[in-house]
């Protein structure tokens, strides 16, 4: 083995369907590069366990380029990882330590029913949204770009909570389970925008209900939320939200 390779255990929850008990199985991956992704490692292992006529272990990955918020799983107890500001699929080996043992589990809410191994139901974001997260006023055709003024300082604090990728991190990192700050966040978006302005209090209503009913927790102020997201969205955003009812 070179002296650039790692060797790594991964530790990870095995889970076939929710009826069925689960349990953490470990699993010894040698010669690995620092330069793939924790995904790619995994890739490597469904390879392996494939060949040997076993089942691979179920994750959710799409762009694996941070964008889409389709990833996700606790790693070593934190949601994403311990890197700052990444998706699990952009988290990569060489911020780990050879001989390391990485523990690899599904997010932990009610709300997010697991579905196999890491893989999590998350369509209660979809609910939530569905139930007032959008503009429906009727704007007639499209206008020129510049017909309606934003300011600056507006703009890119609207552009800042619309980088939410609706990862579920928050909601996995929080003691409660709240999906406090993706909601907080889809609503500073569009309230700050000029055509989101006439919906704005039933957008918030709605919103908040929907949360309530598909199970998520409330906000406690413990700000493991803004502490995991991947796009650094700050718990600001659901004060902004309190406060506006």
């Amino acid at each position: 083995m070179s002296s650039a390779s790692l060797r790594l255990t991964l530790r990870i929850w095995r889970q076939e369907s929710p009826p069925q008990p689960g349990a953490f199985v470990s699993y010894l991956l040698e010669e690995l590069s620092p330069d793939l992704s924790l995904l790619e490692a995994l890739d490597r292992l469904n390879e392996q366990l494939l060949m040997a006529g076993e089942r691979p272990v179920s994750f959710d990955h799409d762009c694996r380029e941070g964008i889409c918020g389709a990833c996700g799983f606790m790693v070593n107890g934190q949601a994403h990882g311990p890197q700052r500001a990444t998706s699990v699929c952009q988290l990569y080996l060489r911020h780990f330590r050879d001989g390391d043992t990485l523990t690899l589990e599904p997010w932990r809410a009610r709300a997010f029913p697991l579905q196999q191994d890491l893989s999590v139901d998350r369509s209660a974001f979809d609910r939530v949204l569905a139930a007032g997260g959008y503009v429906s006023v009727n704007t007639g055709s499209a206008q020129a770009a510049n017909a309606l003024l934003v300011g600056r300082e507006q703009a890119e604090q609207a552009f800042a909570a619309a980088s939410c990728i609706g990862c579920g991190a928050c909601v996995a990192a929080c003691p409660n389970a709240s999906a406090s700050l993706f909601v907080a966040a889809k609503l500073g978006h569009l309230a700050l925008l000029p055509q989101g302005q006439p919906e704005r209090q039933r957008r918030s209503a709605a919103l908040q209900s929907a949360m309530a009913t598909e199970g998520f927790g409330s906000c406690s102020n413990q700000l493991e939320c803004a502490a995991v997201c991947p796009k650094e969205i700050s718990a600001d955003w659901i004060s902004r939200m309190n406060r506006s009812g």
